[in-house]
């Protein structure tokens, strides 16, 4: 039987597999109840995303139009929550599912409802900036996600949003993506990068996870210049993303990031990543 998609072993390192916006395998739709409680019964490691929405709490979205991911149009933020609960998801092919758009609070309360392996972790990923985050969005943050805290971890671009999340939020771990539109453009050189990962774990000195775009990552060992081993080395760790497609270019780049000791690595894949590796090595 194959195993679960949760983790790799490789020379004496375990990287866990991250489920990208709640995906087990390519053809999942994106944040579905039905995968996110899998996930968490398993210890799996999954990921989805936060749009405040205009009662001044938080969807499970990725986008901040609805007119891609769901049956609904127009923008998130001016959006109410009552009318978010009636919107249908959509799948890989555009058409809507079963599943409606989950808030926070919903998404918190089935995790309270159903308890999650020790293992597990729940990614919050926020999309958007500080300027989204009023008083009573950050209130309603805390009063949502205190109760099940403990399995998560809240990350974004924006360190100053995410400390303040976290600090109305106890027992809530950070993680830090520093990476932006561009980057690449910008680091050529051994210094350029050196001193984009010393920035980083400047900026964000509570973040337990850097998150890291792969292709960065790469360029930068290119380079010569190891962004996870200065991370290990401040004592975080690591998640390089995202892996989309299973392929044998793509597999080399997945094998020198495991060479390279990464913690985690997300994928929209995460079967069709396991199973691929282990074609590889038999």
């Amino acid at each position: 039987m194959q195993p679960d998609p949760i983790f790799i072993d490789h020379q004496g390192q375990r990287t866990l597999i991250k489920w990208h916006r709640a995906r087990r395998k390519a053809s999942d739709a994106e944040f579905t109840p039905t995968r996110i409680l899998e996930a968490m019964r398993l210890g799996a490691s999954v990921e989805v995303d936060l749009v405040v929405h205009a009662d001044k709490g938080f969807a499970i979205l990725h986008d901040l139009e609805l007119d891609h991911g769901t049956t609904g149009s127009g923008l998130v933020c001016e959006t109410s929550a009552e009318t978010l609960r009636q919107l249908f998801l959509r799948g890989n092919d555009g058409e809507p599912i079963a599943d409606r758009v989950m808030l926070l609070e919903d998404l918190c309360n089935l995790l309270a409802a159903n308890p999650a392996h020790p293992d597990a972790l729940l990614q919050l990923d926020y999309k958007e900036d500080l300027s989204r985050l009023s008083p009573a969005v950050i209130a309603n943050f805390a009063a949502a996600v205190s109760k099940v805290a403990h399995t998560m971890i809240l990350s974004g671009g924006d360190s100053a949003a995410v400390a303040s999340l976290a600090a109305a939020t106890p027992g809530l771990r950070t993680g830090y993506d520093p990476t932006y539109v561009g980057v690449l453009d910008d680091l050529q050189t051994r210094e350029d990068f050196s001193r984009f990962i010393a920035t980083a774990l400047k900026t964000a000195p509570e973040a337990a996870m850097i998150y890291l775009d792969y292709e960065l990552i790469l360029a930068a060992d290119a380079a010569g210049v190891d962004l996870i081993g200065a991370a290990h080395a401040d004592n975080r760790r690591v998640d390089a993303w995202t892996i989309r497609s299973i392929t044998p270019v793509m597999l080399a780049k997945v094998r020198r990031l495991l060479d390279l000791c990464v913690d985690q690595i997300t994928t929209d894949d995460p079967e069709g990543l396991l199973l691929a590796l282990a074609e590889g090595a038999a």
